[in-house]
């Protein structure tokens, strides 16, 4: 694996709100207007006028995403994704990595060069950590080798177990 590559993603663990990149990702639900996790914070951060913007988007099927501004919060941008509901099946796995490259694919179209990312799919939705991570990661990765625009990929965990999991699958690369 290509060192550069591998320089250009980061894992931390914290608020995503926080986060001073061009754009942060929002792990969605379908009608894109809020709910709990990271999508609540992410709304209650940015203020209502990201409800006001995405009630004009008409919503987000399952492994799409939608852009909007970001508002209140230091990133410009949030890049809305839904995440699909486990189920063990390789749908899903097709579904998760679909999130990760039509946010990527986003973040080139609209000229954003820093992007941070949550563990799309591992609330209330169900997936495993590592089956998730595993797909981030790879799905990241491929992403990068063939778009050279995008400076830096941040894996933004909640909690310490989600963190080190990502940095072990990180480390084998």
């Amino acid at each position: 694996m290509e060192n550069a590559l591998l320089k250009k993603i980061l894992i931390k663990q914290g608020d995503i709100t926080k986060l001073a990149v061009d754009a942060i990702v929002n792990a969605a639900n379908t009608s894109l207007l809020g709910g709990g996790g990271v999508d609540g914070a992410i709304h209650r951060a940015a203020g209502p006028e990201l409800l006001e913007q995405c009630r004009t988007i008409g919503g987000c099927p399952v492994g799409e995403a939608r852009i909007t501004k970001g508002y209140n919060l230091p990133a410009k941008y949030v890049i809305h994704t839904v995440g699909p509901v486990y189920h063990a099946g390789s749908e899903e796995a097709a579904l998760l990595r679909a999130c990760y490259t039509n946010c990527l694919s986003q973040a080139v179209k609209n000229g954003i060069k820093s992007i941070a990312f949550p563990a799309i799919s591992c609330g209330v939705y169900g997936y495993p950590i590592e089956e998730a991570c595993e797909i981030a990661l790879d799905a990241s990765i491929g992403f990068l080798g063939e778009n050279k625009s995008i400076e830096q990929i941040v894996f933004i965990l909640f909690s310490d177990n989600h963190r080190e999991i990502y940095e072990r699958r990180l480390s084998i690369f």
